[in-house]
């Protein structure tokens, strides 16, 4: 496999246990290089992550010393990669939630429209749980109007392909964006910013227990979260409105 210079897979990851070794192995069979950001975990797994990068060239791991957040581990790996040259970042989670299998199609698409976001449109399994479906309808529906409906298809989907330097230059403009509020509000923002969203579907699964499925998701404090989030998301779009139908018009014309 051919190691790409522009395009990396950044996986963050924070106690999701021996499933990220899993993940890590299924994103490096479809992609070289492969960046793990271990958020300041305490389940052991960072040693045995850096045991598998010190055999692989084309495994990176960088190791948090404290928990931050998932969107503060993105721009940890983002401002690493972007010293190093790299250009664009698949993000996926450690959970194995996520298609592997699908990277390098994403980066198919990033690769043929650069200044775009590749967003991943989550195809559900029965599994999934009604509650997490249902729920996310809201914070799409406050996403597409915060957009005035830019094609966010899904805006908590994290199996993306963004472009680092309007995402590094957005996060390091603000202190939010640093936790479960980064996914949809990157979104927003780089539409604010111009970057034409393209949706591709990808399937998501939700692991069992027993399949050593792990949510670090808390449905009162990460609500409240998105809540807050897209209160200061709406008045935004407020001040942009302007300039979100004047964009609008102009690609119409």
């Amino acid at each position: 496999m051919e190691r790409s210079q522009s395009h990396l897979v950044l996986i963050p990851s924070y106690n999701t246990g021996a499933t990220v070794f899993e993940t890590v192995k299924a994103a490096r069979a479809q992609w070289a290089p492969v960046w793990v950001v271990v958020d300041g975990s305490t389940d052991g797994t960072a040693r045995q992550l850096e045991a598998m990068a010190a055999g692989d060239p084309d495994l990176s791991v960088m190791v948090l010393p404290e928990n931050r957040g998932k969107g503060a581990a993105v721009l940890a790996g983002i401002e690493a990669a972007q010293a190093e040259g790299f250009t664009h970042a698949l993000t996926m989670d450690a959970d194995g939630q996520h298609p592997a299998k699908l990277i390098a199609d994403f980066m198919a698409a990033s690769a043929a429209e650069p200044s775009a976001m590749i967003l991943g449109k989550p195809v559900f399994g029965p599994e999934a749980p009604a509650l997490r479906v249902n729920g996310r309808k809201v914070s799409n529906g406050w996403a597409n109007l915060e957009t005035l409906w830019m094609g966010v298809g899904d805006s908590l989907y994290g199996f993306r392909v963004y472009p680092i330097e309007p995402l590094a230059r957005i996060m390091q403009s603000q202190s939010f964006m640093r936790r479960f509020d980064f996914d949809p509000e990157a979104v927003v923002r780089l539409c604010w910013a111009g970057v034409k969203p393209i949706n591709m579907d990808a399937p998501v699964r939700y692991l069992s227990a027993e399949e050593g499925g792990v949510s670090h998701f808390n449905y009162l404090r990460d609500n409240t979260l998105l809540t807050w989030m897209h209160t200061r998301l709406f008045l935004g779009f407020v001040l942009r409105l302007p300039m979100l139908v004047w964009r609008r018009i102009r690609a119409a014309s």
